[in-house]
């Protein structure tokens, strides 16, 4: 049997104070006024590195079995193939006629 990883102090306060800086860093790119693309995809980096930090750490992914930290890819990617045929579904449907 395996033992459990036990996470150090040190490692919890630096991926929290990581995560406090990439919090900071969102604010400061919201109110840089970047042009439209780029301010969205510059804010959804940022989350996905800030959930990338608290599964690997705080999840401890990072020390456990590549089969977990497999299933939660696999979920994420499931996840955004559900939302992209929710979307194919609703942008390209006709207008509603009215009935009267």
């Amino acid at each position: 049997m395996s033992e459990h990883h036990i996470s150090t102090d040190k490692t919890l306060l630096g991926v929290g104070g990581a995560l406090l800086v990439l919090t900071i860093l969102t604010a400061v790119v919201h109110y840089a006024h970047l042009p439209q693309p780029w301010s969205i995809i510059a804010a959804m980096f940022i989350a996905v590195l800030k959930a990338s930090l608290v599964a690997m750490f705080f999840m401890n992914l990072f020390w456990d079995k590549r089969f977990n930290a497999m299933l939660l890819v696999s979920s994420v990617v499931f996840f955004l193939l559900l939302i992209g045929f929710t979307l194919l579904d609703t942008l390209f449907r006709l207008p509603p006629t009215p009935a009267f």
